[in-house]
């Protein structure tokens, strides 16, 4: 991935943009500790990608427009490998992440941490290609997608007031090559791997250049480089999975192509075959006057329950219990089917609609 300076970009997208503040209180930091706050902030990012991908993924009904499922799920288990690099990382320079904090979850619709761009409002809301292309695309766009660039300058922001991800996660990059040991200080027992990942992309951060090869994969899963759409391990990076899905066409190799790529042989869409879940479901918009009532609030109760258990699993992982992993792992699948439950659950009181997933903090989940 090219880093482009700030001053000598020309265009500004709609993508995920950040406070440039942050890009220089990085680039300004004289200590490893300064870096905490920063790798925290990098951790809630990537969480909070995950929630509109999953509402959007949960919606999709079982044995329906599957290749879709496929490629939202293959992006949302990289969102999680990119939030476990991003913990790892801080674990290394000495730090402690912080994922079972009620603020840890975003507010939908809300922008997403640290995004300035008012004009990019995330919300929880049932598949569709507008969704793909007005929200998902726009979280992953490149600083230079490669095909069909269509940029656009926004109201009241400036070259030097924001920053993008990728530039965000470049600094940090620097920022520990200028000023780390060649060993990190972090405690060596916390670092996190799992099964579910291979070793040649979640791996123990020990070292700075662990910190720098780790920090390249998050960014080229994510946004592929300058030249290729394709990121680590032969994969498309995410922007271009979404892209994908939105125009219906599977990109592949066309040497005839300018870019040596092209859109081939469809992905088929079934409308039909989406659940209507209602945006940004939240568990007191359910009523509970009936016994039915109560029993669908219980169940969405029971999802909030169940994505907090998950986070506070995933922070006493990240907290000097590593090991803890495989249980967390097990919380997942809970989510997923209680989820599921709700999506195929006609929402009380309104007529075609069904009950969204919640993705809201529960006290009783810590």
């Amino acid at each position: 991935m090219h880093d482009t300076p700030l001053n000598q970009s020309t265009n500004i997208s709609i993508m995920i943009l950040i406070d440039a503040k942050c890009l220089h209180a990085v680039n300004s930091a004289c200590h490893l500790s300064d870096l905490f706050e920063h790798l925290q902030k990098a951790i809630e990012l990537e969480h909070a990608t995950i929630p509109p991908y999953l509402t959007a993924m949960i919606s999709l009904m079982p044995g329906k427009n599957q290749e879709i499922r496929d490629l939202i799920h293959s992006v949302v288990i990289e969102e999680m490998l990119h939030m476990s690099i991003a913990a790892n990382i801080l674990n290394a320079i000495g730090g402690s992440p912080v994922i079972n904090k009620p603020d840890f979850i975003p507010t939908y619709p809300g922008p997403l941490p640290m995004n300035i761009n008012k004009q990019l409002t995330v919300h929880l809301e049932r598949f569709s290609k507008d969704v793909v292309k007005r929200t998902f695309m726009e979280i992953e766009e490149p600083e230079n997608p490669i095909l069909f660039p269509e940029k656009m300058r926004l109201n009241n922001l400036t070259e030097d007031s924001v920053a993008t991800i990728g530039q965000f996660y470049l600094s940090i990059r620097r920022k520990i090559e200028q000023i780390a040991e060649d060993v990190l200080p972090g405690d060596a027992d916390k670092q996190m791997v799992s099964h579910m990942f291979s070793s040649d992309e979640l791996f123990p951060i020990l070292t700075k250049q662990d910190a720098i090869h780790a920090i390249d994969i998050i960014i080229e899963q994510g946004e592929g480089t300058a030249e290729s759409p394709l990121a680590t391990r032969g994969n498309l990076a995410h922007y271009y999975r979404f892209e994908e899905i939105y125009k219906g066409k599977k990109l592949v190799e066309d040497p005839s192509a300018d870019n040596g790529y092209s859109f081939g042989p469809p992905i088929p869409f079934d409308e039909s075959g989406v659940f209507p879940i209602a945006a940004n479901t939240m568990v007191k918009d359910l009523p509970d006057s009936t016994s039915d009532e109560k029993e669908i609030r219980r169940m969405a109760e029971e999802f909030r329950y169940s994505y907090t258990k998950l986070l506070n699993g995933l922070h006493r992982t990240f907290n000097g219990d590593p090991g803890f992993i495989s249980d967390t792992l097990g919380l997942m699948y809970d989510v997923k089917i209680i989820g599921e439950k709700l999506a195929a659950t006609p929402f009380p009181g309104r007529n075609g609609e069904t009950v969204g997933p919640p993705f809201e903090f529960s006290a009783a989940g810590i």
